[in-house]
């Protein structure tokens, strides 16, 4: 009942909060099965189905003299591995657990922990399969050859974090409309398929359909990408300072929202989900 309190200094205080963190993001990989190198090779193995489905239909369609002179493959992947960043992060971190979870009842658990262990559970999970799912490639099939890897992995973080950013938002209207934030987040994850622009070139689309897709900060981080991916392409219509920016300004929104939920959180919203 009485217990003492000790005053941390900073630097303890946030190593103990790295410590948290860390052990949340084991929690969050392994919800997705018991065995970790199992939820793995699900997530590889959704990556790869991916790829062999826009693989198939770029062929099928034709469409494949409009891809960048180089790899194909790898075009194909520039894409579809930020467009799973994004939306993977958003659902991870939209489905985190609330002020009213139970594990709030725990005293180093928060709020921040369980957003930023969704958040980082999907990172890790993301790139460990892109390196190993490169890797294989490289070895079995051809040797890969990325202009620029640092910059291009750049725009896969900032594809993450824009993610992040929106999932936060999410997160924070769900107490309020739990329902209506379920079917928002599956809308806006399937309406990306479409508006990450993950199938075509910004430098190629006519101004109208430009128009269609540069609100998207996906798109801009595609299109970014795939600059430094390949040395034959210069995007032109698209920058990544406007995703960054798109990304600030949807975490602030979400912070406020999220200390204002928590003041006003309670227990009986636990049971209406």
């Amino acid at each position: 009942m009485f217990q003492l309190r000790e005053e941390k200094s900073w630097f303890s205080g946030a190593i103990s909060l790295f410590e948290v963190v860390f052990h949340s993001v084991v929690r969050s990989v392994r919800s997705k099965h018991n065995n970790a190198l199992i939820a793995m090779g699900a997530n590889i193995l959704q990556a790869i189905i991916f790829v062999a489905l826009f693989y198939v239909m770029f062929a099928v369609l034709g469409l494949r003299g409009s891809a960048i002179r180089g790899d194909f493959l790898l075009y194909v992947m520039s894409g579809i591995f930020l467009f799973l960043t994004h939306t993977k992060t958003v659902g991870a971190v939209a489905g985190a657990e609330g002020p009213a979870s139970p594990m709030m009842q725990h005293a180093p658990m928060n709020t921040m922990v369980a957003i930023l262990s969704a958040a980082l559970g999907s990172l890790y999970i993301q790139t460990f399969s892109l390196f190993i799912i490169l890797f294989i490639y490289h070895v079995a099939f051809t040797p890969l050859v990325i202009e620029q890897p640092i910059q291009a992995y750049g725009m896969i973080l900032l594809a993450w974090i824009t993610g992040a950013a929106v999932g936060l938002v999410l997160l924070v209207i769900k107490p309020w409309a739990p329902g209506f934030v379920g079917i928002l987040t599956t809308v806006y994850q399937r309406a990306n398929m479409i508006a990450s622009g993950k199938m075509f070139l910004a430098n190629t689309l006519p101004s109208f359909m430009l128009a269609m897709f540069d609100w998207n900060p996906l798109f801009h981080c595609i299109d970014q990408a795939r600059g430094f991916v390949f040395i034959n392409y210069n995007p032109h219509y698209s920058n990544w300072q406007y995703a960054a920016w798109v990304a600030v300004a949807l975490i602030m929104v979400g912070l406020m929202g999220e200390f204002y939920t928590r003041r006003h959180a309670s227990i009986s919203w636990g049971a209406r989900r």
